[in-house]
């Protein structure tokens, strides 16, 4: 069993994980720190993870019941969540259009906080997590770390697991979120100092992943209901 030190860095490692896997809301945190600077691409990753601390709340609160007692609730997300990545993915477009270099203007607006926070709460993978394996943080039991990270839980599988139910782990695992949301803007910024290309490219590559994950959420969404 894990110390009380080692369980709080397995939930950094955890947090850490989870978050860093190449996605809607990555893109959205890339295209704000390359085009507006490193507090505009924190405040994007903030509102993702207010939303997930919501979804927190929510299921300390019981809203899982509430859920799995309404099968259409999920679909419907697929579908709503399709629609504002395929909305955003045209932004995304017009700023790779409109940034010809890196421009560390350090604006911390909201507008990339609003994107994230909205698209998580329309996420059902994000939902998903806190509906099965976020419950299961809050209760007593084992969790084996890498075995929800998507693209390495074949690898790592059974190297790292856990006691659950622990405040500590809950602790690292949103501080491991924080650790992400700080260095992969900074990383970014830093890069696009060096390298003037990288915002328009960068923002080419968002609004592909974001059109990519629309399409997606879409055609889930639409299967759904046939």
């Amino acid at each position: 069993m894990l110390t009380l030190a080692g369980t709080l860095l397995a939930g950094v490692v955890f947090g850490v994980a989870l978050a860093a896997p190449p996605g809607p809301m990555n893109a959205i945190i890339a295209e704000e720190s390359v085009v507006r600077g490193w507090a505009a691409g924190f405040w994007a990753g903030l509102g993702a993870m207010l939303a997930d601390v919501l979804f927190f709340v929510l299921v300390l609160a019981g809203v899982v019941t509430v859920i799995d007692q309404y099968p259409a609730i999920r679909p419907a997300l697929y579908l709503v969540g399709g629609v504002l990545m395929c909305y955003f993915a045209v932004g995304a477009i017009e700023e790779a259009r409109a940034a010809t270099s890196f421009t560390d203007g350090g604006t911390a607006t909201a507008k990339g906080f609003r994107k994230t926070f909205v698209l998580s709460l329309t996420n059902p993978y994000q939902l998903g997590f806190w509906l099965t394996v976020g419950v299961g943080l809050l209760q007593p039991g084992s969790l084996d770390i890498f075995a929800h990270v998507p693209g390495i839980d074949t690898i790592l599988a059974g190297t790292l697991v856990v006691q659950t139910g622990s405040p500590a782990l809950l602790l690292g695992f949103f501080g491991g979120i924080a650790v992400w949301i700080v260095a992969y803007p900074a990383g970014l910024v830093a890069a696009g100092r060096r390298v003037d290309a990288l915002a328009p490219t960068i923002a080419a590559l968002s609004a592909v992943v974001l059109a990519g994950f629309g399409a997606l959420f879409l055609g889930i969404g639409a299967m759904s209901f046939l």
